[in-house]
């Protein structure tokens, strides 16, 4: 009777996994599709693109990247990394200061503090659009890199700040005890000891912050008019409008676009994934 219950569980379990293993399968398939379809119509000529769409090229049209970069998709490019570089930079170095200081202490303002910041994670972008824009102008930052870099900073802070105030707690008393008898400042055992053990977490705050930088469209559009400081969601909107006829150069810029993203993802994934779990141990 053992035997034969342990055979039965056996095999519920094996195509449990058969059935997770195909499912995981065919999400792949439905993400990873159009990406292919993307890379392989950009090396497409027009009429290839509407003659042989599921085709590969006949001939490989690798100019049409050469193209969309000259035409524009460079200064998007830039104005992109520019401005994603720096929301990192502030939201990493703001984020775990602030969560240092709501991890080590406790009184009502620290607690009044933390729901505020919670509140921040509820707050929904198209919401504060029109007192944003009021905001800006009057500080006449419309039409400038800091526009965006501020407001992203702004809306990234509030997850930043929760991510790595639940790691900071996960950190032993005791190594900030023994710092303090060897005569460490608080600002030594924030850089000696918080931020050192606290990589994984600080890179998935970078992971998460570029590719809501790197992606964003809506302010992105709205607060900047100039071509010239234009980043690649709303770049992208003109290049197409300029090229409403040529989609293998357009497709070129889009994949442009998403490379180095894809580049990010494929390269900190383990840290990500581990960020986010040692992440969550206490709240």
């Amino acid at each position: 009777m053992f035997k034969r219950r342990n055979h039965f569980g056996n095999a519920a379990s094996s195509l449990s996994r058969n059935i997770t293993f195909l499912g995981l399968i065919i999400f792949s398939i439905i993400i990873l599709y159009p990406l292919y379809w993307m890379v392989i119509s950009s090396l497409k000529s027009y009429d290839e693109i509407y003659n042989n769409v599921w085709g590969l090229p006949d001939v490989w049209h690798f100019e049409n990247y050469a193209t969309a970069w000259s035409l524009g998709i460079s200064s998007y490019f830039l104005n992109s990394v520019f401005v994603t570089g720096a929301t990192i930079i502030l939201v990493v170095i703001i984020g775990s200061m602030a969560a240092f200081a709501l991890s080590r202490y406790r009184s009502k303002w620290i607690d009044v503090s933390l729901y505020m910041i919670i509140g921040g994670l509820m707050m929904n972008p198209q919401v504060a659009l029109i007192p944003l824009f009021e905001l800006l102008t009057w500080m006449e930052l419309i039409n400038t890199r800091w526009a965006l870099i501020l407001i992203y900073v702004a809306y990234r802070l509030p997850l930043t700040i929760i991510l790595i105030r639940a790691f900071f707690l996960s950190i032993p008393r005791e190594l900030e005890e023994s710092a303090i008898i060897d005569g460490c400042s608080e600002f030594k055992i924030y850089t000696k000891i918080y931020l050192p053990l606290s990589i994984p977490i600080l890179i998935t705050t970078v992971v998460l912050t570029a590719y809501f930088a790197w992606n964003e469209f809506l302010f992105a559009t709205v607060f900047i008019d100039s071509n010239d400081l234009k980043t690649i969601p709303s770049g992208l909107m003109n290049f197409r409008d300029a090229l409403r006829t040529d989609w293998g150069v357009l497709l070129s810029g889009m994949v442009i676009a998403s490379i180095p993203m894809i580049i990010l993802l494929i390269f900190l994934q383990k840290y990500l994934v581990r960020g986010l779990s040692e992440g969550s141990v206490k709240g």
